[in-house]
C-alpha cells in the first residue's frame, strides 16, 4: 500500500501543512482503493493534490478533536452539493458520538445531520474495506482516542493518533512495517500526562516494538521538527524521518 501525507501539522494547520490527514491506497479487483486516516482542519483542500476526494472509499477518525476531524464538515458540503449531484454515502468510522459531534460542528440538526452523506459507524472489531483491514485500539488522551492498525498486502501501518505513552500503543505497534507516531511534546518541557508523545517517546516505542520504520508526525507549528527527530534518534537506530506534506511511502 502507499501512504501519502496529506496533512501532518499538530494541533492546528501550520504554515507548511494542514492538520492531520493520511491517504492510504492499495490495489484490488482491478482498481485502486483509497481510505483516509483523519481529516483535520485544512486537509480537504490539500487532498485534491493527491486524489479526487470523491473517489475515497472510507474515512477512519482517530478521535474527535478538530485537528483530526473538522474537515469532515467541508467534505459533507462537497458530497451533498457537488455539481455532478449528491454523492453515494461512504462509511465514516470513529468513536461513539461522531455523527452528533459533526452535526454540531456544522450547526446542523442531529437528525438528519450528515447521515445522508456518511454512514457513521463506531469502532467494534476489525473492519474490511477492499484490500484494507483496519483495527482500532483505544489509547490514552483526554477524549476517547484510538491508534489505528492498517494491513494490506501483508504489510502493516500503525498510526498512533494522539496519545500519551501507554502499553496499548506498544502492543499494537509490535512488528509494524511503519509506525506513524505523533511527536507533539519536547522532553525539556514540563508536559501534562496522558496527552501526547515526545520524540523520545516515539523512539522508545519503535525500539520496544521492533518496527521497520518510524515516521514522526503531528509536530505543532510552535516546535522545531528537528528537535523531535533528534530526540527520537537518541532512542531508535532504525529508519526514521519526520513527516512532511506530500511525502509518499511504499509500505
Amino acid at each position: 500500500m502507499r501512504l501519502t501525507i496529506v496533512g501532518c501539522s499538530g494541533s492546528y494547520p501550520g504554515p507548511e501543512s494542514a492538520a492531520s490527514c493520511y491517504l492510504l491506497e492499495a490495489e484490488q479487483g482491478g482498481r485502486t482503493w483509497r481510505i483516509l486516516l483523519d481529516l483535520g482542519n485544512g486537509a480537504l483542500g490539500q487532498l485534491h493534490r493527491y486524489a479526487d476526494p470523491l473517489v475515497v472509499d472510507a474515512v477512519f477518525l482517530s478521535h474527535l478533536h478538530a485537528d483530526h476531524c473538522l474537515d469532515l464538515c467541508g467534505y459533507y458540503v462537497m458530497r451533498k452539493y457537488h455539481p455532478t449531484g449528491p454523492q453515494p454515502r461512504i462509511p465514516v468510522w470513529g468513536p461513539d458520538g461522531t455523527a452528533d459531534r459533526m452535526a454540531r460542528a456544522y450547526d446542523l440538526p442531529v437528525d438528519p445531520g450528515m447521515h445522508e452523506e456518511f454512514d457513521f459507524k463506531a469502532y467494534d472489531g476489525r473492519v474490511e474495506v477492499g484490500p484494507f483491514v483496519v483495527e482500532a485500539r483505544q489509547v490514552v488522551h483526554p477524549v476517547t482516542a484510538y491508534a489505528l492498525t492498517v494491513t494490506a498486502g501483508g504489510r502493516t501501518l500503525v498510526y498512533s493518533g494522539d496519545t500519551g505513552p501507554c502499553d496499548e500503543l506498544d502492543e499494537v505497534a509490535q512488528g509494524a512495517d511503519v509506525l506513524l507516531a505523533e511527536a507533539s511534546f519536547q522532553t525539556v518541557d514540563v508536559n501534562p500526562p496522558d496527552l501526547h508523545l515526545t520524540g523520545a517517546d516515539c523512539g522508545r516505542t519503535a525500539a520496544r516494538a521492533g518496527v521497520g520504520r518510524l515516521v514522526l508526525t503531528h509536530v505543532p507549528p510552535w516546535h522545531d521538527p528537528a528537535v523531535a527527530e533528534a530526540e527520537a534518534r537518541g532512542e531508535w537506530s532504525g529508519p526514521l524521518e519526520v513527516a512532511r506534506a506530500g511525502a509518499t511511502y511504499e509500505i
